[in-house]
């Protein structure tokens, strides 16, 4: 019959067992210090790219959302704050807080551009904009300013606007992204409808029936409601009798509204 250990064994057993943890713990910390000096290694020589390249991170949109990749992988966020280090460096700081916040700053601040343009355009797309069309009429109003405007630019401007609970958000529908500045919730029926309207702006029911293999009561329903919403305009006017469904949104018909609005 097979001995059970005694007292002695087990609590050598549970020595044995403190001390294989203690020094896990220690390993841990080790790597813990390690990283940590790492990453103050990482992040001092940052600030030094960043002094270097003041100018280029300031006017080249590229180079601006390379360093802001580079930011992100060392766990430094300079849009975090308008005061201190980086904004004090690069003046990135206001830069980003004029380009997605409202009220406070200047009314030519891109932030307040991006709300006016919203706000011209929503009688024609029902405050659904192609985000390619928000970034050019932001062009035409910033043409005399020092620094260009790029879409990933755009896109933190706007996710401040998010933060700070004003309803815009950017969303997809097939390869486009578009910029919502209205609380409309869109279903799945409503954005194949969006995505299928891509191609030339505009669909009719018999082709949404045809194209999604949808019951006529189906597609209608879904349009009606893109209708009510103030996301599509409808058009009568053709020879074959047939109304089309337009989505300014997803074609060109606002690109000449609100650049001068």
């Amino acid at each position: 019959m097979r001995r059970r250990p005694g007292i002695g064994g087990l609590q050598t057993a549970a020595a044995a067992r403190d001390q294989y943890r203690l020094l896990g713990e220690n390993v841990a910390k080790l790597r813990t210090d390690l990283m940590k000096e790492q990453l103050a290694t990482f992040r001092s020589q940052l600030e030094e790219f960043a002094r270097k390249h003041k100018n280029d991170i300031r006017k080249n949109p590229t180079f601006r959302s390379q360093f802001h990749e580079m930011c992100a992988k060392v766990g430094v966020d300079p849009l975090a704050s308008n005061k201190g280090f980086w904004a004090e460096l690069l003046g990135i700081g206001d830069f980003y807080y004029e380009l997605g916040t409202i009220g406070i700053w200047n009314l030519q601040s891109t932030g307040v551009q991006i709300v006016e343009i919203c706000l011209a355009t929503r009688p024609h797309n029902g405050g659904l904009i192609n985000m390619q069309e928000l970034c050019n009429l932001l062009r035409q109003k910033r043409k005399s300013d020092r620094e260009a405007i790029s879409e990933d630019d755009c896109l933190r401007a706007i996710s401040k606007l998010k933060v700070m609970g004003s309803g815009f958000e950017v969303i997809s529908v097939g390869k486009k992204k578009l910029v919502r500045s209205v609380p409309t919730e869109l279903n799945k029926d409503h954005n194949q409808i969006l995505e299928l309207a891509q191609a030339q702006g505009f669909v009719t029911v018999d082709e949404v029936e045809r194209r999604l293999s949808w019951t006529s009561g189906r597609a209608i329903d879904a349009l009606d409601t893109l209708l009510e919403e103030g996301l599509a305009m409808i058009d009568d006017g053709h020879r074959d009798g047939r109304r089309r469904y337009w989505f300014p949104c997803v074609s060109s018909i606002t690109s000449s509204v609100g650049a001068d609005s």
